[in-house]
């Protein structure tokens, strides 16, 4: 895997050839956009409680799997 330093280094020799203009300003406000993003997501006291709940529900064994909750959404769908 590569280095994040030599990953940088390849989009900058790759950003620095090319000439679109368009192309150059959405990926600027690409950039722009998602490094002013916190990586710190603020929950409210409803999804922790939600997580709580899930976290609980882990601990107590009461999962279904995916393919049973596929074939319940399914049914469910179709009683509308």
């Amino acid at each position: 895997m590569a280095s994040i330093e030599k990953i940088r280094s390849g989009l900058i020799d790759k950003i620095s050839c090319i000439t679109n203009r368009e192309f150059l300003e959405a990926l600027d406000k690409l950039i722009t956009s998602s490094s002013s993003q916190s990586d710190i997501v603020v929950l409210t006291k409803e999804q922790k409680a939600v997580l709580e709940l899930s976290e609980k529900n882990i601990k107590n064994g009461e999962l279904i799997s995916q393919e049973l909750m596929d074939k319940r959404n399914l049914e469910w769908l179709n009683e509308m």
